[in-house]
């Protein structure tokens, strides 16, 4: 066991507290990651107000990288020293969905979540905030939930690539399968959404329309990609409409994961087009359709989890984007900050694109 510092939920709704955590060395089949960098993501919000099921308490962050610092017996590709990017839905390679070409659906994905990786000071048990448990100095997860990184990528950055930017780049390129020449609406700027305008951006869209009620958002999207950048509001669909032909979007991606905000993309894409829903919502949050619209208007209403990316696969897609400057990371990282503010982060999400915990 090795004392570490963490940020422990011990209930829900409640505050994150810094406690000191005892890790016990990796097992077969795990790796021990000290962590370089975390970003501070809605999910976690959303997990630690109950809105995501997670059992307590629990470290969250999710959004990790960091160097190997031990391997299990039986780990091969890793050793101590290798930088690597967290994933926390790691596919088992074996289930149906895996097999049949949607990892990121995976059926066993989740596991990890479910046990008990540490102990707290007072002897608790304590569970790994989806598998990987990155607001703490180390962590200890299956070897198959890290993706190797280059040498020369600074993992500040690299973080960023565990969630945000393989979520919203995959949502437009995978899921969405943006077209050059396409029209895109992104609804929310936060890290996933800035994600998802540069994804539209290398997928060639024109025009591409952020939307976000923080005016001071508006800079960095379309630094990001962005052509025109609107507040939400009952005539959105009409401003886009006048934007792009009196249609509406191609495609609109949403990264909310709230009813009004789903409707409000809807109601923005063209007859025939895409709406593409990546935020995450609450199971009390309902979303209707009268029995005409969906027939009329001829467009789909389709999820996306993940980006629909499998890591292994993408990572290095992104990297290769990264390094040609089609892709830009630091620019998302609008707060640095340390383990002792996460808990402020959380409760100020909104206000920027990505606080990011810095541990060295």
């Amino acid at each position: 066991m090795t004392a570490v510092r963490a940020a422990v939920l011990r209930e829900r709704g409640g505050r994150l507290r810094i406690e000191q955590i005892d890790l016990p060395g990796p097992g077969p089949g795990q790796v021990r990651v000290t962590l370089a960098a975390t970003g501070v993501c809605h999910s976690d919000a959303s997990l630690a107000d109950g809105t995501l099921r997670q059992s307590l308490p629990v470290v969250l962050g999710h959004e990790g990288a960091g160097r190997v610092s031990a391997v299990g017996d039986g780990v091969t590709g890793f050793a101590p020293g290798d930088p690597v990017v967290l994933n926390w839905a790691p596919p088992c390679r074996d289930c149906w969905w895996c097999t049949h070409g949607e990892p990121w659906l995976c059926a066993r994905a989740d596991e990890a979540w479910q046990r008990p990786y540490a102990r707290l000071g007072d002897g608790g048990e304590v569970y790994p905030g989806l598998g990987t448990a990155a607001f703490a100095t180390e962590t200890v997860v299956p070897a198959h939930a890290c993706v190797s990184l280059p040498d020369d990528i600074p993992l500040a950055e690299a973080a960023l690539l565990g969630c945000a930017v393989l979520t919203g780049v995959g949502a437009v390129l995978n899921a969405a399968r943006v077209q050059a020449g396409e029209s895109v609406v992104v609804v929310g700027l936060g890290g996933v959404g800035m994600a998802a305008v540069q994804g539209a951006r290398l997928a060639g869209a024109d025009p591409i329309v952020a939307v976000d009620p923080v005016a001071d958002k508006a800079d960095l999207a379309r630094r990001l990609g962005a052509t025109d950048v609107l507040t939400p509001g009952p005539d959105l669909s009409k401003r886009v409409r006048s934007l792009i032909g009196g249609r509406g979007a191609d495609h609109a991606i949403e990264c909310v994961g709230r009813a009004e905000t789903i409707r409000a993309a809807w109601s923005a894409t063209r007859r025939g087009g895409r709406a593409t829903v990546v935020g995450l919502g609450s199971t009390t949050d309902q979303l209707s359709f009268n029995a005409l619209e969906i027939g009329h208007f001829a467009r789909t209403l389709s999820g996306c989890y993940y980006g629909n990316t499998d890591p292994a696969r993408d990572v290095p897609k992104l990297l290769e984007h990264y390094r040609a400057g089609r892709l830009e990371l630091a620019a998302m990282v609008t707060d640095r900050i340390g383990l002792d503010d996460v808990g402020d982060a959380l409760a100020h999400l909104g206000t920027g694109a990505r606080s990011v915990v810095l541990f060295e």
